[in-house]
């Protein structure tokens, strides 16, 4: 097998397991040992050992019937520990309130959950007539913004696993209940990255969504705008949410990547970043 070129003969193991632990956690469905080891570049065997050793210290969990590897439970506690930390959400918070002094709507930060949205920061507007969202609020897919977000850069195998069996929960008369009635706005969403919904979830509700990106182009996360379709529909949305949200979107990115983000990828299958090059080996590498 050729070996990756993002990795060095003098990488530690370490280093090769915090790049599994990587790729499993930003994959949207459950990986397996053949998809992992395409993904890192080196021997089977000693990808198998790592997912071993992670199995082992409950930071991967792998399933029994299937075989593939998914997040652990020490794992997404270590997620939850950094998500609840007050000085890493401290610029998600300014970058959302600024969004929401230029728009005047509520706006959050969302990322992909299992196969939810959750809501990692939300700032609300100062209507009086709003909806309200807390921090770790959760909620589906197929009827938000942010999930149809998270849903276009899946392929139509990875998104109906997610979605789960049809007809879809339906809560107003506009809830999408099939991947044929979802499929061409993914189509749509895909191709813009502006992702929208209007009285889906709740009735007299419309929302606008973009994301948040990876330097490779991938969605990482969204950030969206909220409120009442009776006082901003979502034709005005559009047209003065965009930007706004945009420049949140980008300054998030910048908190929580370390870099500017990259442009948009048709790649639906998610794609492992590089290791920082002042953790990998001293020698001078160009990227």
């Amino acid at each position: 097998m050729t070996p990756n070129p993002d990795f060095s003969s003098g990488d530690s193991i370490a280093l090769r397991a915090f790049a599994i632990l990587e790729h499993v956690a930003r994959s949207p469905i459950p990986q397996s040992l053949d998809d992992v080891t395409q993904a890192m570049g080196l021997p089977k065997p000693t990808v198998y050992r790592i997912l071993l050793m992670l199995q082992g210290s409950g930071l991967l969990l792998r399933d029994q019937g299937t075989k593939r590897y998914s997040a652990g439970t020490r794992l997404i506690g270590f997620a939850l520990d950094l998500w609840r930390n007050r000085a890493l959400r401290a610029p998600w918070r300014r970058a959302l309130e600024n969004a929401v002094a230029a728009i005047g709507e509520s706006c959050n930060l969302t990322v992909l959950q299992d196969n939810q949205v959750l809501y990692l920061e939300r700032v609300e507007s100062a209507h009086p007539l709003r909806l309200h969202l807390e921090t770790g609020t959760r909620v589906p897919l197929h009827c938000t913004a942010s999930g149809k977000l998270f849903l276009c850069q899946m392929s139509e195998e990875q998104a109906r696993a997610l979605l789960g069996p049809e007809p879809y929960a339906s809560y107003t008369r506009f809830t999408i209940t099939t991947y044929a009635e979802l499929e061409p706005e993914l189509k749509r969403v895909r191709k813009t990255l502006v992702a929208t919904h209007n009285s889906e979830y709740f009735a007299d509700s419309a929302a606008l969504a973009v994301p948040v990106l990876d330097p490779s182009g991938k969605v990482f996360a969204a950030v969206a705008v909220h409120a009442p379709s009776s006082r901003m529909n979502l034709k005005r949305m559009t047209a003065e949410c965009v930007e706004p949200l945009r420049q949140a979107a980008q300054a998030i990115a910048e908190t929580l990547l370390g870099s500017t983000p990259g442009t948009p990828s048709d790649d639906a299958v998610p794609r492992r970043r590089r290791l920082p090059e002042s953790s990998r080996s001293t020698r001078p590498r160009s990227r």
